[in-house]
């Protein structure tokens, strides 16, 4: 192909993408999934995780994904928070197609944008629990000073403010998973994503995070949790079922039962 019809296609590409991303955003679509494959290997065999997955998220909506140990749940938010690529397909969020960012870009995509709880709450066990959310604020090139501040804001919101020179051991799992969760919020991102947040914790703080993410809600964040937690399911705006790497299904959850 002649060098000038090359530019052509490339040009004629980037008209389409451009345009793509002005009808995502004038529907208020802030992360769009189109054709999501993301494979393993194992031994000798290919795992299919995510098979030819489309899905679209609203800004502001609270999204909870429902399926079964092995469904592919963690590896879907993995890749719509930024933590993985696909194999194959496209994503955008926040009007950028990050799907095939080198992981330097990515990774400072994913700072700004996206906030992280998980199961296992995955704090660094040598730095306290204000250390953990400073650690966060610092890589994002907040001065110190600044980020100790925000640092101890965050933890008095999550009940903890005469706990944040405590280290991870030293507090209880429900207290870890609220340090995990301030910390998810240290730099303000637009989207929160969780995975089964609640699974190792009592009802008392269930409740908690049940409302503190009530709380997000109506601060209009966009939420995407992996959960069977029927507390939070009855927060969302819509739950899709997974499974085999698939949506199978989708339906908005009954919010009578909601305590305001």
């Amino acid at each position: 192909m002649p060098k000038k019809d090359k530019i052509e296609k490339i040009n004629e590409e980037e008209d389409k993408e451009a345009d793509k991303i002005i009808d995502l955003l004038k529907d208020d679509i802030l992360i769009f999934a189109q054709s999501l494959v993301k494979e393993y290997e194992i031994g000798d065999y290919i795992v299919r995780a995510i098979d030819n997955v489309d899905l679209r998220i609203k800004e502001g909506e609270f999204l909870v994904i429902k399926g079964p140990s092995g469904a592919g749940k963690t590896t879907l938010l993995n890749l719509l928070g930024g933590l993985d690529s696909p194999n194959k397909g496209t994503i955008y969020g926040h009007g950028v197609k990050f799907s095939d960012m080198e992981e330097e870009s990515l990774a400072t995509f994913r700072l700004l944008n996206s906030g992280f709880i998980f199961q296992n709450y995955n704090l660094i066990s040598t730095l306290t629990a204000e250390e953990n959310i400073i650690f966060v604020l610092r890589t994002a090139g907040v001065h110190f000073k600044e980020a100790r501040k925000r640092a101890v804001h965050l933890l008095k919101k999550v009940g903890l403010g005469e706990r944040r020179e405590h280290l991870p051991f030293q507090l209880s799992a429900g207290e870890q998973q609220r340090v995990a969760i301030a910390r998810a919020l240290a730099n303000d991102p637009p989207v929160i994503l969780g995975d089964e947040i609640t699974a190792n914790l009592d009802k008392k703080n269930s409740e908690f995070i049940r409302d503190l993410f009530r709380d997000l809600k109506d601060l209009r964040k966009t939420i995407i949790l992996a959960t069977h937690d029927d507390r939070l399911i009855e927060l969302a705006d819509r739950v899709i079922f997974f499974d085999d790497g698939k949506i199978i299904n989708e339906e908005k959850p009954d919010t009578t039962n909601i305590k305001k």
